[in-house]
């Protein structure tokens, strides 16, 4: 998100023969609201739950401006200068975003622990090339998730939009009067003596980019949020109001303030009723970029009265003229702030961090924008305009390089561990069930020990496995088989492995915290020569539960479809034992699915399904949960190499006892067995994050392939005493 460049008449345009603009000083107060909207929103400040669409008040802005301009050279000369564009682009955006982005950098270097730090730093060069959006796309960032720790560059993300739009708008432009000519065969003059072609192609532009928003925002939300072609409608609509001004104009005067008023409601309504649970942009976005229009457009007719005399205020003037260097330095000021102090900030503390950024934003309006977009050599000179922009992005991706290599990949410097190595004791067939409790009692105690032993392990062992910047790889290894399926996909494949023609089959159903434990299932089944099935969706537990996506920010229509379709495989195809597990921390901190874990619809759903299940002849499992870690772990072990213990959670925090108590009362009474884990990874006070030389957690809620691996004779315990009551 970020604010639409200013424009000043003949800026990068030193052509007499184009004619000048006015200043529009509601448009400049406009600024100053979407840039409110969106610092404040960064700093929670209550009432402003929707203050996000601050970016569409831009993108329409953009839209308006950079048409308008466009337009207005092609009009008069016949042509677009794409060199002169480009330049006057480049000197008046490249150097304050380069300077804030190695700030950025280094403040992250500095602060953020060494795998976070070396993630930003590839976000860094990302930005500083102006495809941060796509690279977020490609990591699937949910820009309003709860768990997630954002990115000090995340705001870079709107940059790369506009600079994305930059580069195609002014050739459409140039094609379409081209196409004109070449098609109607007219004068370079009269190509471009008619707005209506070009009116014709933005409402084609905007027609086919809404569509395509609508679908990525109900499919793909961060498809939808992050890119050119699901956002490019609204740079249209403000392309369609610059085109159509002087209808604009012959507004009445009443009237026009009227509108105006009504579009700045439509933005301050969207900023008040809009919430991080909204699928955006969607049509909800509509709100804020009609609203944009309607001000821009009634401004055509009299930017002095009704909403744009509060917009022409002074105050609003002076905001509006730093919006974009506030834009720039507020969300890492955020960020780091809390890592400065050693807390996180309270109301009061965000508000300081964000004046302190308003500082260094006159600071960087006074000293970096303003003297090199007017300085005369650079402004008279497309060549060396673009010099500037090309030059200052360079600076930024080699600081960020240069940092990378300053940060290198974190390694365990303690002394090597063992390994964790667990042996179950074969159960002799027609054991009563004693015998397997022992056993699972024996191999259980074999775990604690190896726990204990490592609670209070400080450095990280230098064999550690899997190696620190290893671990955000092996979730990848999770989805690799086709097995756990992602949000959208709804048919669940057989999912076979192990052998394959065995009569005994195990299969374990839930959501990706039941697909970490297929190393584990493998293991077991392997050497029993048994089945093992899977049956995974992201984000699903197999419980009948009202189900909201976090991801999508919808009902999870996908989700009921794939408990449907799982439901009567079980049924036409009962295994010997079925294996229920999940996440359990759905409803915590904000994210939002509709149902919480251990409340009472939760419980009763789970009796259910155990019933449901254990009719289908098969004996039930329910497998606990792992502990809640606190953190992504492979981050935190990389800010604290040598003090492992303080990102190992008190047990009291990581394990919900009670919870546990009440989900192993549900499923004896759904007629299954329950399977508390928490031995296998607390001790009585600590659940550390390392035991042996083995990473138990990839990030904040799934264990690694090796972890899971080597609890498999824990595992073939719980199963064997399953199955001996069947």
């Amino acid at each position: 998100m970020r604010p639409a460049d200013s424009i000043s008449p003949t800026e990068g345009l030193p052509d007499p023969r184009t004619p000048p603009t006015k200043f529009r000083p509601d448009i400049e107060g406009l600024r100053a609201v979407a840039v409110l909207a969106v610092v404040l929103f960064h700093a929670h400040v209550p009432g402003l739950d929707g203050g996000f669409v601050g970016v569409d008040v831009f993108f329409v802005i953009s839209g308006y401006l950079i048409t308008g301009l466009l337009w207005r050279e092609a009009h008069s000369t016949g042509t677009v200068r794409l060199r002169s564009f480009y330049g006057a682009r480049a000197r008046r955006l490249l150097p304050a975003s380069a300077l804030v982005g190695i700030v950025t950098a280094i403040a992250a270097a500095v602060l953020l622990p060494a795998l976070k730090a070396r993630s930003a730093m590839g976000d860094g060069i990302a930005s500083a090339l102006y495809v941060s959006n796509y690279r977020f796309v490609l990591q699937g960032v949910d820009y309003s998730s709860p768990l997630a720790a954002p990115s000090p560059f995340l705001h870079y993300w709107s940059l790369g939009v506009e600079e994305q739009f930059y580069l195609t708008w002014a050739p459409i432009i140039l094609g379409t009067a081209w196409l004109i000519r070449v098609v109607g065969r007219r004068s370079r003059t009269e190509a471009t003596s008619s707005r209506r072609p070009y009116l014709v192609v933005l409402a084609l532009i905007a027609a086919a980019s809404f569509a395509l928003c609508l679908v990525a925002s109900y499919w793909a939300p961060f498809v939808g949020f992050f890119s050119l072609p699901t956002r490019a409608w609204q740079l249209a609509i403000g392309g369609v109001v610059a085109l159509t001004a002087t209808q604009w104009h012959r507004l009445p005067p009443r009237i026009a303030a009227v509108v105006g008023l009504a579009g700045l409601a439509l933005i301050l309504l969207a900023c008040n009723q809009l919430n991080e649970s909204t699928v955006y942009p969607g049509t909800a976005a509509l709100l804020p970029t009609l609203g944009a229009a309607l001000v821009i457009g009634a401004g055509c007719a009299t930017p002095t009265r009704g909403c744009g005399r509060m917009l022409a205020l002074a105050p609003m003037l002076a905001i509006g003229r730093i919006s974009y260097s506030w834009y720039l330095w507020h969300w890492p000021v955020l960020i780091f702030a809390p890592l400065l102090v050693g807390h996180p900030l309270g109301l009061a503390g965000r508000l300081a961090a964000v004046l302190l950024s308003a500082v260094l934003a006159v600071l960087t309006l006074r000293f970096v924008e303003n003297p090199l977009r007017f300085a005369a050599p650079i402004r008279n000179s497309a060549w060396r305009s673009l010099g500037l922009g090309a030059a200052s992005t360079a600076v930024a991706v080699a600081s960020c390089v240069a940092l990378l290599v300053v940060v290198p990949a974190p390694v365990g410097r303690g002394t090597p561990a063992t390994p964790l190595t667990l042996t179950a004791t074969p159960v002799p067939a027609g054991s009563g069930v004693d015998a397997y409790n022992a056993a699972v009692q024996e191999v259980f105690a074999q775990a604690q020990a190896a726990v204990a032993a490592s609670a209070d392990l400080r450095a990280v062992p230098s064999n550690l496995q899997p190696p620190l910047a290893d671990a955000a790889a092996e979730l990848n290894k999770v989805y690799a088989n086709g097995c756990l399926l992602s949000a959208w996909q709804i048919q669940q494949p057989d999912c076979a492995s192990g052998d394959t023609g065995s009569s005994t089959t195990v299969t374990v159903v839930g959501d990706s915290n039941a697909a970490m434990w297929q190393p584990a299932f493998r293991e077991v089944v392997d050497q029993r020569h048994w089945r093992l099935q899977m049956f995974n969706k992201a984000g699903c537990p197999l419980l009948e539960l009202p189900t909201l996506s976090a991801q999508l920010k919808r009902e999870y229509t996908e989700c009921e479809r794939w408990r449907g379709e799982v439901a009567a495989k079980l049924k036409a195809e009962p295994p010997r034992l079925i294996v229920l597990t999940m996440w359990r921390q759905y409803g915590r901190d904000g994210y939002k699915t509709g149902f919480s874990a251990y409340d009472p619809a939760w419980l009763d759903s789970l009796t259910r399904m155990v019933r449901q299940l254990r009719g289908t002849g098969a004996e039930v499992l329910v497998l606990g949960p792992a502990p809640d870690p606190q953190s992504v772990v492979p981050v935190c072990l990389s800010g604290h190499l040598d003090d492992a213990v303080a990102c190992a959670p008190p047990k009291s925090a990581a394990v919900n006892q009670s919870g546990i108590a009440a989900e192993t009362a549900a499923t004896e009474a759904g007629g299954g067995h329950y399977a508390d884990v928490t031995g296998l990874f607390c001790t009585r006070d600590r659940c550390p994050v390392i035991v042996g030389n083995t990473l138990v957690f990839l990030d904040m809620t799934h264990l690694t392939v090796e972890y899971s691996r080597q609890l498999a004779p824990a595992i073939g315990a719980l199963v064997d005493r399953a199955l001996a009551h069947s």
